[in-house]
């Protein structure tokens, strides 16, 4: 079902096609094709469009030239304000001390000297101390840390098509294709939806309603055809994509594939989708291992934790020598003399990472704080070596509101039932 929104162009693409955004939107929203924008479009043009809003996003149908200002004039903005002359704000700054260094003239006050007479600004640099040698003030070095990592860029998510629903629409009888439609953005649930709200709207205006069965029925018939066909416009666009699209977008159309492709074209079409993802896992693994041998490199430990603890693909340990260097950095950066918000931010980032078990601090403060304390005792169950290191009990953990209750846990009493008489 469309409906009317004010989209505004904002590019030409050079291939035939647009983008576009919400009138007064910052980011571009969508594409649309040069053959439903009127002739003469520009950048920057405002128009009126009809849109379709679906599961992948927004798609235009039609779009309408801008209406056209009917004034002889120039547009000009009326000033009101008041006939009497008045004076305009004004700022005056109040007095105050003034420091005049080169002012030789001004009365010394007691106990002033010559010599304490403070010279230029640009001789200020030394003065006399009562011990006869010269202080210098010289500023604090300056601590630069490591260079800054440049971020890696987001994948683009899947923008599919309507190459195959649209073609599915277009062979069903005009009476089916509002239920599809429905089918299409929400499935079955959203036509049963739809009918209870049109079946109350009918009896607060005192018409017959329809009857929902028949509906319901035509709905469930055409619920396979709507999955294979939406299947199959976001399989196209993953293969097209497949180099550059995001891996959940990629690896969801390839779960969705058992589901619907049952014939022997599709199922072609998922062997495609499983080797490009294949291929691209094993490329983004390749590209996981580099970073995080860099991130080791330049003792990145907190970067280099997090990073381990997100592999492209699920299960594969790390290479040995990458997790002993990984594990003997975290060794070396938690030391008596580490901070305590620096070392509970080691903790957290390694109580996640697969060289969680590896890493076994040589020494432990003395008396260490009491946030790493806590973080320990919360964090035990996931590094117990550390937590033994401390001597510290880990916290049992935690009871989910509807699971087994834990053992040792307090319950109320629960009174017998009064004796029968």
């Amino acid at each position: 079902m469309s409906h009317r929104i004010d989209i505004e162009l904002t590019s030409d693409r050079g291939d035939g096609s647009w983008t576009w955004r919400a009138a007064g939107a910052r980011q571009p929203k969508g594409v649309v094709s040069s053959s439903l924008l009127p002739a003469g479009a520009q950048v920057g043009d405002v128009m009126r469009a009809d849109a379709e809003s679906d599961a992948d996003g927004i798609s235009l149908v039609s779009v309408q030239p801008p209406k056209q200002r009917n004034r002889s004039e120039a547009e000009r903005i009326e000033i009101i304000g008041s006939t009497r002359s008045e004076p305009g704000v004004t700022t005056q700054l109040a007095g105050g001390r003034r420091r005049r260094d080169d002012d030789d003239d001004r009365p010394r006050g007691r106990g002033r000297t010559d010599g304490d007479r403070r010279g230029p600004r640009s001789e200020r640099g030394t003065r006399p101390s009562s011990g006869g040698q010269t202080d210098r003030r010289r500023a604090a070095p300056r601590r630069e840390g490591p260079p800054a990592r440049p971020e890696r860029p987001r994948a683009p998510r899947l923008r599919a098509g309507r190459t195959h629903r649209q073609a599915l629409l277009a062979q069903l009888p005009t009476e089916q294709r509002p239920v599809c439609e429905l089918v299409l953005r929400g499935g079955v649930p959203l036509v049963r939806e739809t009918l209870e709200i049109q079946r109350k709207a009918a009896e607060a205006s005192g018409i017959p309603v329809v009857k929902a069965g028949p509906v319901i029925d035509v709905a469930e018939k055409l619920a396979p055809h709507a999955r294979l066909a939406e299947w199959q416009d976001r399989a196209d666009a993953a293969l097209a994509q497949a180099a550059e699209v995001d891996l959940r977008d990629l690896r969801s159309v390839v779960v969705a594939a058992d589901g619907v492709a049952r014939h022997e074209q599709t199922r072609q079409t998922a062997e495609d989708l499983r080797k490009a993802l294949a291929s691209r896992v094993d490329a983004e693994q390749r590209a996981w291992s580099t970073e995080l041998a860099e991130l080791v490199e330049q003792e990145r430990s907190v970067a280099a934790l997090r990073l381990s603890s997100r592999p492209p693909k699920a299960g594969v340990p790390l290479p040995p020598a990458l997790a002993t260097s990984l594990a003997q950095l975290v060794v070396n950066q938690l030391g008596p003399e580490t901070s305590a918000e620096r070392y509970c931010t080691v903790l957290e980032a390694l109580a996640l990472s697969p060289v969680r078990t590896q890493v076994v601090p040589a020494s432990v403060p003395d008396a260490p704080a009491q946030p790493i304390i806590e973080a320990v005792r919360r964090l035990g169950d996931r590094i117990p070596q550390i937590a033994a290191a401390f001597g510290v009990e880990p916290a049992p953990p935690t009871r989910n509101r509807r699971g087994p209750r834990r053992p040792g846990s307090v319950t109320a009493a629960v009174p017998p039932p009064p004796a029968t008489p």
